[in-house]
């Protein structure tokens, strides 16, 4: 009894910050989404009266086209960034040399810091009318100012973060499967790759599913990137809930589009790491 409640006397601050800097926000930020929006006032009224019509316009189909392009962005860029950051991972994890471990693992932590505007600049200059763009757009037959090569400018700045994330993310995950189980396949005959796929990635699985889910939740959440590199032919959700707070002062819709936003992510991470969690169960 005496433990438990010393535990609770622990847990009570950091209990007190979440609920005074994160619940309660979210909940103030649900109501507001059902004020009605009255147009010539900022911010929501008083006694403004609670409606749908917030969540309700959120059917037109040019809010689910913005639904979709973060979603299937942010989903291509995430798997692409597992697909590079899982063969970085594995050479820093399975190197001989610590130093060599520790300049990589530097190099990584130092680009999660790096300031997201010199990435995104860095790249719309590379990229621009004055750097490459032409050749690439040559080189994937696609018009230099075309949806699509925005697009793939997007994937570009998303992947800044998602390699150098999911990289770290999966060095102790693979350090921790055994390699003697790989030399103990390829001493039965097995090719070297494919003892990798059929022991080595299973059995890094679980870090693979934590990597994706961290690199998915912060494309979505992603402002900077697709405001700037997107060139207003690429807009997410952040975007357009950053505009109906800052430039319509239309709060009540902004924050419809949060908690929409918000329980759909929720709802993806949840039914990912259910999915997950039942196949290997069944292994």
């Amino acid at each position: 009894m005496t433990s438990r409640r010393g535990l609770l006397l622990l847990l009570a601050p950091a209990g007190a910050v979440f609920v005074v800097l994160l619940v309660l926000p979210l909940l103030n930020l649900a109501e507001q989404s059902f004020r009605l929006y009255i147009p010539g006032h900022v911010g929501v009224q008083p006694d403004a009266p609670y409606t749908l019509a917030n969540y309700t316009q959120l059917l037109d189909p040019a809010y689910l086209f913005y639904f979709y392009d973060t979603f299937r962005l942010s989903l291509v860029a995430s798997v692409i960034g597992l697909a590079v950051g899982y063969p970085i991972a594995f050479y820093l994890a399975r190197h001989r040399s610590s130093r060599v471990r520790l300049a990589w693992i530097g190099f990584l932590v130092v680009m999660l810091f790096l300031s997201v505007l010199v990435r995104v600049y860095s790249l719309a200059l590379t990229f621009g009318p004055i750097g490459f763009l032409r050749d690439v757009a040559g080189l994937l037959g696609l018009e230099s100012n075309s949806t699509a090569m925005t697009e793939i400018l997007v994937i570009f700045g998303l992947l800044h973060y998602n390699i150098p994330i999911s990289a770290l993310t999966l060095i102790g995950t693979i350090q921790n499967v055994n390699p003697r189980l790989v030399d103990a396949a390829e001493s039965l005959g097995a090719l070297r790759l494919g003892a990798h796929l059929s022991i080595t990635l299973p059995l890094s699985a679980r870090g693979i599913v934590s990597a994706f889910l961290i690199c998915y939740t912060l494309s979505l959440s992603a402002f900077v990137i697709p405001m700037i590199l997107g060139k207003g032919r690429v807009t997410f959700i952040s975007n357009l809930i950053y505009d109906r707070f800052g430039m319509v002062a239309n709060y009540q819709s902004g924050a419809a589009l949060s908690i929409i936003m918000l329980g759909l992510s929720l709802v993806i991470i949840y039914g990912i790491t259910r999915l997950a969690t039942a196949r290997w169960e069944q292994a």
